[in-house]
């Protein structure tokens, strides 16, 4: 077996356990993928993420042809690969997460209510409603991701991309969050977002900061 396609295979095995452990997929209403080079392992139709193993993580290649595994992979096969085809990314997750679903029964977009939801690119879009599996969704959510690394999928759930399995995990997992602080908010008012000003504020501190990575403490030495 190809080693590098083994490996991812059981990444993508794993990143979907995370997902189903931490509540954002219930049974097999969910998939990922991940791609290697012009092939993709992606979860396999029928899966049940809690307990989803690499022998359930099937390889395709960029038309969805099947290169290793003994399973169909998922209905939104075609909704993975316009993804990788459109956007070059290295990953894609799609979740019927709780909050994530219920917000978009109601909502034409998830506006930035916390700075930590930029990292998803922008406000989140709601793409229009779509049956499942058909060339109309994925046509629909590819638009909804224009500069996004998120998007919402009417009455349905959610999509995610990132540059590896992990990090789309993460992304799918911090949109979950934005949309449970958004619920909670609603419920007592009307949340405020930030505006266009304030977000390039943030993007600016982050630049001179490094906000978000791991810094040595000023003045100390290194051990040893």
């Amino acid at each position: 077996m190809n080693e590098p396609l083994a490996s991812m295979r059981e990444r993508v095995a794993a990143a979907g356990r995370r997902l189903a452990e931490r509540g954002l997929v219930l049974g097999t209403a969910g998939n990922l993928s991940a791609r290697v080079g012009e092939l993709v392992a992606v979860t396999a139709t029928g899966a049940a993420l809690e307990h989803l193993t690499a022998a359930q993580v099937v390889v395709v290649d960029l038309d969805g042809e099947p290169v290793e595994g003994d399973f169909a992979p998922t209905s939104e096969l075609q909704l993975h690969l316009g993804v990788y085809r459109r956007y070059g990314t290295g990953a894609v997750v799609h979740t019927h997460s709780p909050l994530a679903t219920a917000l978009a029964c109601v909502l034409e977009e998830l506006p930035i209510i916390h700075y930590q939801l930029l990292e998803l690119g922008g406000p989140i879009r709601v793409a229009p409603y779509a049956t499942f599996g058909t060339v109309e969704l994925a046509e629909a959510v590819l638009s909804a991701l224009q500069e996004r690394s998120a998007a919402l999928l009417a009455n349905h759930g959610a999509v995610v991309h990132g540059p590896d399995v992990e990090s789309a995990a993460e992304r799918a997992l911090l949109l979950e969050w934005g949309c449970q602080l958004y619920w909670h908010a609603a419920a007592v008012g009307s949340p405020r977002s930030l505006d266009a000003q304030e977000q390039a504020a943030f993007a600016a501190a982050v630049a001179e900061r490094g906000y978000g990575d791991l810094q040595p403490r000023a003045g100390r030495g290194s051990a040893g």
